[in-house]
C-alpha cells in the first residue's frame, strides 16, 4: 500500500513510497517492485514484517498526479518461474511547480532596509570604495585620512510580498519563481504573502503545502 511521501516537483526526481508487508511466517525472497520503467529489488523480507520501498519518479508537469499499475514480482525459488501480484491501489497527489528562477537574496537585494535600519553610531573604519558617500567622515579627510562612519543596525523581519505578475514574464515561469521563493522563505523561516490574480496567500494563515498546492492548481 502507498504511504505518505515527500513533496513532488515538476521536472525533478522525487519518490513515491510503498509499504510492502509479508503476513506469512516464512521469509519471502527475491522480490521486485515494478512501475513502468522503474523497479526496486528487495532481496528478502522476513515473515510477519514490512518495509517501505521508494520508487523514483520525475513528474513532467505540475498539478494532479496519479501513480498506479505497480506490481510485485518474484522468481524464487526457480528463476524460470515468474510470480506476479498486481497492486490495485492508486496513489493520488499533487505535483508542485518546478522551483527555479532568481534567488530570494536577489529579490531582497534592492531593499536594504529589509535587513535592518541604521540605528547608532558605532565608530570609524577605512574607506574601501564600497561604502555610501553619505557615510564619509569629513573630519578625517581634513587630517589626510579617508574614513567612513559605521552604524549598528536594528534587525527586523523582512516584509516579503511577492506579486504574481511581477515574478516573471509568463504564467509557468511565474509559478516556478514563486515556488522557489516560497521554499527559500520556508527554509529561512520568513513570513511572506503572495498577491495572486484573485487571491492573497499569507504564510501566517496558511501552511506552506496549502500555498504550494494553490500554485500547482493555478
Amino acid at each position: 500500500s502507498y504511504v505518505p511521501s515527500g513533496r513532488l516537483f515538476a521536472h525533478q526526481e522525487g519518490k513515491v513510497s510503498m509499504l510492502v508487508s509479508n503476513p506469512s511466517s516464512t521469509t519471502s525472497w527475491s522480490i521486485t517492485l515494478h512501475h513502468e520503467k522503474s523497479s526496486i529489488k528487495l532481496d528478502q523480507l522476513r515473515g510477519e514484517t514490512s518495509t517501505v520501498l521508494q520508487l523514483p519518479i520525475a513528474p513532467d508537469k505540475r498539478g494532479k498526479f496519479m501513480h498506479k499499475d505497480c506490481y510485485l514480482e518474484s522468481k524464487y525459488p526457480l528463476s524460470t518461474v515468474r510470480l506476479v501480484m498486481k497492486i490495485k491501489e492508486v496513489y493520488e497527489g499533487i505535483v508542485y511547480p518546478e522551483p527555479k528562477g532568481l534567488s530570494l537574496q536577489s529579490f531582497l537585494a534592492p531593499e536594504e532596509t529589509y535587513y535592518g535600519e541604521e540605528k547608532e553610531f558605532d565608530g570609524l573604519r577605512a574607506y574601501d570604495g564600497s561604502q555610501k558617500l553619505s557615510h564619509i567622515h569629513w573630519a578625517s579627510v581634513a587630517k589626510g585620512e579617508l574614513s567612513v562612519k559605521v552604524f549598528s543596525k536594528e534587525t527586523r523581519t523582512p516584509n516579503l510580498v511577492f506579486n504574481f505578475y511581477h515574478a516573471a514574464a509568463d504564467d509557468e515561469a511565474r509559478l516556478s519563481q514563486l515556488c522557489l521563493w516560497v521554499l527559500e522563505s520556508e527554509k529561512q523561516n520568513l513570513p511572506f504573502m503572495i498577491q495572486m490574480p484573485n487571491k492573497l496567500l499569507n504564510s501566517a494563515k496558511e501552511s506552506i503545502d496549502v500555498i504550494l498546492e494553490t500554485l500547482a492548481r493555478y
